[in-house]
């Protein structure tokens, strides 16, 4: 049973089934149904999603995670256009691409996700692009290629925090997630870094602010902080340890605003693209503003 400040109201199923019709007529995945958004409801009512390219099996198999696991499917050339053309016919102003782990590719996806960017631009040029990567096993050529394409955020997850990783996210390092962020912060100064944080899997306060400080000195710009809930019950699937109160969330949001983070979206139901937009638009505005004080300074 889950805690009372879970509630929600029931969508639109007339507008749920819509979208799914939408999707699969496209040969499309969106992350909101492979990873069992709790949000997808609200989020498809109102004609939002996050758009999953490079199939929908992925190559690692994180314990928090509902996304099928195993050897994934060949590479859908048309999948660029196909995502393309959902942008536009949906008539998005700001988009959100993520992708399963492909460690079975030389670049391990960023070409695609460089594609995909791309074939937006073509038939929607005003609309706003977030991508959320992979580590790529932080290979600089791949960072550099995804950098080259400056959509206006990169996100790359971190999870949890550093003494729970190596149990919940087996695949994946720490340190490389770190990596990652800051490399692509050096190669693209313009672009927004974002990373997310589950919590209730058995962390301590202690560790959520050590790790908070770790993407702020990785040059993180956005954080989302959201409950981890279980995909299933089976063993493969990390159990949730406790449920964070709302005012547990309202102190981190809090903090990791004195840290530095230009937007910190931190809640229950909170998600990496939850709201995806509102993050981009306030560290925009932040920046926009920043940047004319700069210019006033130099000109006194």
């Amino acid at each position: 049973m889950l805690p009372s400040w879970f509630e929600q109201e029931i969508p639109d199923m007339n507008k749920i089934r819509t979208m799914k019709e939408f999707f699969r007529g496209g040969r499309l995945h969106t992350v909101c149904e492979s990873a069992r958004c709790p949000n997808m409801g609200s989020c498809w009512e109102q004609g939002v999603a996050t758009f999953m390219i490079l199939g929908g099996t992925c190559t690692r198999a994180c314990r928090f995670c509902a996304v099928a696991a195993g050897r994934p499917e060949a590479i859908d050339p048309q999948e660029p256009y196909q995502v393309a053309l959902a942008v536009k016919q949906l008539g998005l102003r700001y988009v959100v691409v993520t992708s399963v782990a492909r460690d079975d590719i030389e670049d391990q996806g960023a070409a695609a996700f460089v594609k995909t960017i791309e074939a937006i631009r073509s038939l929607s040029p005003a609309v706003k692009i977030e991508v959320l990567i992979p580590d790529f096993s932080a290979k600089e050529g791949s960072l550099k290629l995804l950098s080259q394409a400056a959509p206006e955020v990169i996100a790359h997850n971190i999870e949890t925090v550093r003494r729970l990783s190596p149990d919940v996210r087996p695949q994946a390092l720490h340190d490389r997630s770190l990596q990652v962020l800051r490399r692509l912060g050096e190669l693209n100064s313009e672009v927004f870094i974002k990373s997310s944080l589950m919590v209730g899997l058995g962390e301590s306060d202690e560790e959520i602010v050590e790790v908070m400080a770790e993407l702020r000195q990785a040059g993180c710009r956005i954080l989302t902080i959201g409950q981890y809930l279980a995909p299933t019950t089976r063993k493969r699937h990390w159990a949730v340890a406790r449920f964070v109160r709302p005012e547990d969330f309202e102190r981190y949001r809090r903090l990791g605003m004195d840290m530095g983070f230009v937007h910190v979206a931190s809640g229950p139901l909170v998600r990496s693209s939850y709201m995806a937009e509102k993050g981009y638009r306030a560290a925009a505005l932040k920046a926009a503003g920043q940047a004319a004080l700069d210019n006033m300074e130099a000109t006194v």
